[in-house]
């Protein structure tokens, strides 16, 4: 067993090291879309199914609260929290629009869709990403291999494995990234704070 835990842990650390050294100019791109946003009064919408609605959410608290900073809450709001939204649009529409419903309602130009699908093909990721773009927000995604949300995104950060949970390991670290990056470029004179226990 000693050793199917040093072979997942070096797969997740090979993994993780690819995606984010060969895309380090779309997270530089991506989180200029997000600091442009926010410092403008736009905010970030969040959405995903299972495991990348955890990160949704996951991220969303980053930035609401806060990540490494003591500094103002910024506006991000994870789409897969409310459950009588989700189950009413599930129930009156389709599952499909769960997440499109959410952006008709409540995009604005210029604010960030933020999309995450581990196979780039979740129906209703793409269709809430069509439905930002209509809506003139800026999209931006992650997912594994890519799929049909290359073209619907402005920037799509993908990775090169087929293991859902290594992809959704990678997620989570780009994310982490992210955070770092835009609490960096907002709040250049700020110090990290401690994390409480």
């Amino acid at each position: 067993m000693q050793s199917l835990v040093d072979a997942i842990l070096a797969e997740s650390l090979k993994v993780k090291s690819e995606a984010v050294t060969r895309q380090s100019d779309i997270l530089l791109a991506a989180a200029d879309i997000l600091v442009t946003a926010i410092a403008a009064g736009k905010k970030i919408l969040l959405f995903g199914n299972g495991g990348s609605a955890a990160d949704a959410q996951h991220l969303a608290a980053e930035f609401v609260n806060r990540f490494q900073m003591d500094r103002r809450p910024l506006p991000a709001i994870a789409l897969t929290t409310d459950s009588s939204i989700i189950t009413s649009i599930g129930n009156d529409d389709s599952f499909e629009r769960i997440f499109a419903r959410q952006v008709e309602a409540l995009g604005r130009p210029d604010d960030v869709a933020w999309g995450f699908s581990t196979s780039g093909e979740s129906g209703n990721i793409l269709a809430a990403l069509e439905a930002a773009r209509q809506g003139g927000l800026h999209c931006l995604g992650m997912s594994g291999a890519g799929g049909r949300m290359k073209t619907q995104t402005d920037l799509l950060l993908t990775v090169a494995s087929s293991n859902t949970a290594r992809v959704q390991e990678t997620h989570i670290t780009m994310g982490h990234i992210l955070c770092q990056l835009v609490e960096h470029k907002l709040f250049p004179h700020k110090v990290p704070a401690a994390r409480q226990p």
